[in-house]
């Protein structure tokens, strides 16, 4: 098996969905986000990847180029194992390859839940689904998201500006539906965000 580990700086290009060289990569430290873009060429977050997670599967097990390209969010460090070696760990072993196509499936639901919530008319109901599905996701307390993602992030994520996420943050930390501390938020109003988002009923004001 032959692996490597490499380091990225924030925002640098870790898998690209042009390359034809195709690893399968594990997170040491920092944080990845899956990006890809609109045709009109703005960056839309769709997933993160975090310490201890893997990622570029997809291509290890169908041989195709990357569905989207993977950046670093933060100063990352991952290590790699190519991509024939991975593949026979992947189909060699039966509970390996069970792992592989669960996260696989969970990666589809995710994405797809994604694009639905790129659908909806209002920047602030998307911020609301966004905070609430990315807190399911968590593996914690799920009103409790540690790290929380920069607020350029959750704009990339729902197709925003920054200043808009920053605005929307206000307001929702006025009406006590969250609270930050530090690198952390935790969401205290979990039935409010929900029926924003869902539209049951409409985004307060300042």
């Amino acid at each position: 098996m032959l692996m490597s580990e490499r380091a990225f700086a924030r925002r640098e290009v870790v898998v690209s969905k042009e390359q034809s060289r195709f690893e399968l990569g594990f997170l040491i430290s920092g944080r990845l986000q899956g990006v890809d873009f609109t045709v009109d060429g703005r960056g839309v977050g769709l997933y993160f990847v975090e310490p201890g997670d893997y990622f570029g599967e997809l291509s290890v097990v169908d041989g195709l180029m990357a569905a989207e390209h993977v950046i670093a969010a933060a100063k990352s460090t991952a290590i790699f194992l190519d991509s024939e070696s991975a593949r026979r760990l992947i189909f060699d072993n039966p509970l390996l390859a069970q792992g592989v196509m669960t996260r696989l499936s969970a990666r589809v639901r995710s994405v797809s839940a994604q694009r639905t919530l790129l659908g909806l008319p209002n920047p602030f109901q998307r911020l609301c689904v966004q905070i609430m599905q990315l807190s399911r996701a968590a593996q914690n307390d799920r009103h409790l998201l540690d790290p929380v993602p920069t607020h350029q992030e959750l704009a990339i994520m729902i197709n925003a500006s920054r200043e808009t996420v920053t605005r929307a943050f206000q307001v929702l930390t006025l009406h006590q539906a969250i609270h930050r501390e530090g690198a952390q938020l935790r969401i205290l109003r979990p039935d409010f965000l929900n029926d924003v988002g869902e539209g049951r009923i409409d985004p307060p004001k300042a």
